[in-house]
């Protein structure tokens, strides 16, 4: 039953949220921040987002089972019944909160907000396209959760990494979203690609990309990072555009190389030139 929740809810995608807790926990601690803050953390932040996305899927089920894009999904074949389904989230969401508890009292007492905030990502595409930038300050609480995981006073590097992956993952869920436009205005759902041309929408994309990038450069300048993480910050935002390459009004068909793969190395190419920054330079 575990690994079909796992499967259910994507585990594999925490590498979009991961690196980036890594990342505010690292800076807050100007080095190594100890092997118990480290395990902590990485436990809270599988444990928050495989808590949303399964709420997420509980939710939408009746929604995936009319798109033949996710039809196949655990809840929608039987897999996975609801109560089960339900259990297992419920528990993950158990499991953050104690992993806050264990980190300190600020963490603790934000954990319930941090909960209420992702779940509530579900709603989002029934009221507004603005939903793929709800969904990226879900995402964009990772660095400042690990920031103040080991420093419990938001300081404005975890805000600029805030704001990067805000806009990052903004641009790169509308991207992916564009695969279900049709599918979204049959039902009323109103994602970006829905609302807006597909033209439109990849600009959209783009220009968060672009402000995802901005953001980047700025967490590093407030975080008094060197050339090494300016040479993965240019790195970075090259991906990003090539990302915008690989798509285009006529042509989606390499939408889920620009939404996984390349994103995720993206995370991880972030993470390290902190790291590395952090353990080489100085």
């Amino acid at each position: 039953m575990l690994k079909t929740y796992c499967r259910m809810v994507k585990i594999e995608h925490s590498i979009f949220a991961l690196p980036f807790a890594l990342i505010g926990l690292f800076l807050a601690a100007g080095g190594w921040p100890g092997w118990d803050r480290l395990l902590l953390v990485g436990l809270a932040m599988v444990a928050i987002r495989s808590f949303a996305m399964g709420v997420n899927r509980l939710l939408d089920r009746r929604i995936d089972a009319r798109n033949p894009r996710t039809s196949k999904r655990p809840l929608v074949t039987g897999e996975m019944s609801v109560a089960q389904a339900w259990s297992l989230t419920l528990a993950m969401g158990i499991v953050f909160v104690l992993s806050c508890a264990g980190l300190n009292q600020t963490c603790l007492l934000l954990s319930p907000l941090a909960l209420i905030w992702s779940g509530l990502y579900s709603y989002s595409k029934k009221l507004t396209w603005l939903c793929h930038f709800w969904l990226g300050s879900v995402l964009g609480l990772a660095p400042v959760g690990g920031w103040l995981a080991y420093e419990p006073r938001l300081a404005l590097p975890a805000v600029m990494f805030f704001f990067g992956v805000l806009f990052w993952v903004a641009g790169f869920d509308i991207l992916y979203s564009c695969q279900d436009r049709d599918f979204d205005r049959s039902l009323g759902l109103k994602s970006a690609p829905a609302c807006l041309d597909l033209p439109g929408s990849l600009h959209l994309s783009t220009l968060s990309h672009l402000l995802a990038s901005l953001f980047f450069l700025l967490a590093g300048w407030t975080a008094s990072l060197g050339g090494v993480y300016f040479v993965i910050w240019f790195l970075v935002s090259a991906l990003l555009l090539f990302e915008h390459r690989l798509v285009s009004a006529d042509d989606m068909s390499r939408v889920n190389l620009a939404f996984f793969t390349l994103n995720g190395v993206i995370a991880l190419v972030l993470c390290l030139g902190v790291l590395a920054d952090l353990f080489l330079v100085y």
